[in-house]
C-alpha cells in the first residue's frame, strides 16, 4: 500500500474519536483530568522549574495511558461476554492496578516536587 500523507492525517479523526470516548464516558478518567488540571495550575502558582515540569508532565501522561489502556481492556472484555469469565475478571483488575501503581507514583512525585515548594510559603 502507498503512503498517504491525507490517510495519515486522517486517521488521527480515530484517535481523537477515542479522547472524546475517554472524556464523555469515564468517569475516572475525567477525575485524574481534573487532577491534572489541578497540579497545572499549582505547578505555575509556584514556578515549576523546566526539570520539575518534566516530571510532572511525565506523570500525568503516565496515569492518563494507563487508564485509557484501563478503559479499552474493560470496553474489550464486556464486548466478550458480560457472563462470568475468570479470565476477563483478572485481566480488568490487573489493568485496574496498572492505573493504581501509576496513580501511587504519580502522587509521590507530585509531592516531592510540590510539598516543599508549598511549605516553603507557609
Amino acid at each position: 500500500m502507498k503512503f498517504s500523507l491525507k490517510d495519515r492525517l486522517l486517521s488521527f479523526r480515530h484517535a481523537f474519536a477515542g479522547l472524546g470516548i475517554l472524556v464523555a464516558t469515564q468517569h475516572n478518567f475525567r477525575i485524574h483530568l481534573t487532577a491534572a488540571i489541578l497540579v497545572c495550575a499549582l505547578g505555575l502558582a509556584l514556578r515549576l522549574t523546566i526539570h520539575e515540569w518534566l516530571w510532572i508532565a511525565m506523570c500525568i501522561v503516565f496515569v492518563m495511558v494507563t487508564e485509557a489502556a484501563n478503559s479499552a481492556i474493560e470496553s474489550l472484555g464486556n464486548a466478550i461476554t458480560r457472563e462470568p469469565n475468570e479470565h476477563i475478571r483478572v485481566a480488568k483488575d490487573i489493568a485496574a492496578a496498572m492505573v493504581l501503581i501509576a496513580s501511587i507514583a504519580a502522587a509521590g512525585i507530585g509531592m516531592v516536587i510540590l510539598v516543599p515548594k508549598v511549605w516553603n510559603l507557609i
